[in-house]
């Protein structure tokens, strides 16, 4: 019986925190629409966005070309940065763990620098297809050296210090390399570099869709074998579960989204570390079947709100994305890791 009623408020509560994404998602879309130099009421968003009305031309741009784009990209990459950050905390059985940290996205800031200097005078404007392939190939080149120390180093802590170092490694390359760029790249990278969604285009919310959509779709088909991987790789072999593939699998998805973040928006902190802390916390369990869909929605809630933050709290002035994130994520990750060296004693 005490099962039962255990089992029914674990319901419960996977409901209200489903709901309350939903509603607070909501809420910030809304938000973030009519929030700005030009202030557009929610009916006016409405009859525009259901309605197709066109009366008011300038609400009618503001929301179709610029604010509707951000906001979708921002929703796109939030929630496959959080996402990927619960892949690599599942992959190392970490909750430190993430794409920032471990150097991932540092490593695709680098990789893409280096293929922008390269390709300077070929094209006047990067396209979309080799930004992403390049950043893919930087973050998986820096995951793959951080996997190198794996055997060598037991204790996990350790770990994520040399992913640190792994970052500040590839920032300072890049750095170095920004210096023999010339001035259009040296501003290009600059602003880049700092994390933002200003730049959002309906034709980068469907190139981010086409590689978030089948990887989000792929990682949720994989929620039984994560589940039987985070009770030891023993157990997980004795289900029938290659344990190597599984591996490579997992590499590829936190390489595809992280990656795809940074070509997007840059490299943007601590989302991929302190959302899916957030959603253990408020679902108490780390069930992937339902934390693949709360760290996505959560992290797409996540990334809207601190990106209208980021363009309203000193407006005309814009801070990056990295700067509102870091705020709100940095004391998450310093109370984890407090919290992680008290259970050790």
């Amino acid at each position: 019986m005490g099962t039962v009623k255990t089992s029914n408020r674990n319901t419960a509560r996977y409901c209200v925190v489903f709901l309350a994404f939903f509603v607070l998602f909501a809420v910030a879309v809304i938000w973030n629409i009519r929030s700005g130099s030009v202030s557009i009421s929610v009916k006016e968003i409405i009859d525009i966005l259901f309605f197709g009305n066109t009366e008011n031309t300038v609400a009618y741009n503001v929301i179709w070309k610029i604010r509707l784009p951000r906001l979708l990209l921002a929703s796109l990459l939030g929630g496959a940065l959080s996402l990927s950050g619960f892949l690599i905390q599942t992959f190392f059985r970490n909750p430190i763990a993430g794409p920032f940290v471990l150097g991932i996205s540092s490593g695709a800031k680098m990789f893409l620098a280096i293929v922008t200097i390269l390709m300077n005078g070929i094209f006047s404007r990067m396209p979309l297809s080799i930004t992403v392939i390049s950043s893919f190939v930087g973050s998986l080149l820096s995951l793959l050296l951080v996997l190198l120390f794996t055997g060598r180093v037991k204790n996990m802590s350790m770990l994520l210090v040399i992913g640190i170092m792994i970052s500040y490694i590839c920032s300072a390359v890049t750095d170095l390399l920004i210096n023999f760029a010339n001035e259009s790249d040296i501003v290009n990278l600059t602003h880049w570099s700092l994390g933002s969604f200003s730049a959002a285009s309906w034709q980068d919310v469907r190139m981010s869709a086409y590689i978030i959509v089948p990887a989000l779709i792929v990682v949720f088909l994989m929620s039984k074998p994560m589940s039987a991987y985070a009770l030891g790789e023993e157990y997980s072999r004795s289900l029938g579960l290659n344990i190597k593939l599984f591996r490579v699998i997992l590499i590829l998805l936190t390489g595809v989204m992280s990656s795809c973040v940074v070509a997007f928006a840059g490299p943007i902190s601590f989302v991929g570390i302190a959302v899916p802390h957030i959603c253990r916390m408020l679902l108490k369990t780390s069930k992937p079947i339902l934390m693949i869909p709360a760290s996505f929605f959560c992290g797409a809630f996540f990334c809207v709100i601190c990106d209208l933050a980021a363009r309203t709290l000193f407006s005309p002035t814009e801070l990056s994305i990295s700067t509102v994130t870091s705020v709100i994520g940095a004391p998450i990750v310093i109370w984890l890791m407090i919290s992680r060296r008290r259970n050790e004693f």
